[in-house]
């Protein structure tokens, strides 16, 4: 998965447990490609202290993630979902219902997972 897109999706899953300024500074600078001396000139703060406050936000959000995996799941039960979507289209350009236990079973494994 790339940088952008991990921290995308952590921010989205873990992001509300920032403080505003937190997320107004991480937003800025990961999503907005503001500069880092863009960023202190608006907040009126030094540039050590924005990059320290992306590190920092950095690593609340990486161990959210290792406690709590809420991501790992989220991208598990989407490639599952994407199987079962394979599946399906198999038995319908076939007629070959012999993989229904296949999505009974995945469906199951997403349920108990969630």
């Amino acid at each position: 998965m790339d940088d952008l897109l991990r921290k995308s999706l952590l921010f989205d899953f873990y992001g509300e447990l920032l403080t505003k300024h937190q997320k107004e500074v991480y937003e800025n600078i990961v999503f907005n490609d503001f500069s880092i001396s863009e960023v202190a000139r608006d907040s009126n703060i030094s540039r050590q202290s924005v990059h320290d406050m992306i590190k920092r936000c950095s690593d609340s959000l990486e161990k959210y993630e290792s406690r709590l995996h809420l991501v790992e799941k989220f991208i598990n039960t989407k490639n599952e979902i994407k199987e079962i979507q394979k599946i399906a289209l198999n038995i319908k350009e076939t007629n070959d219902l012999k993989y229904i236990d296949d999505i009974i079973e995945m469906s199951e494994k997403i349920l108990k997972d969630i």
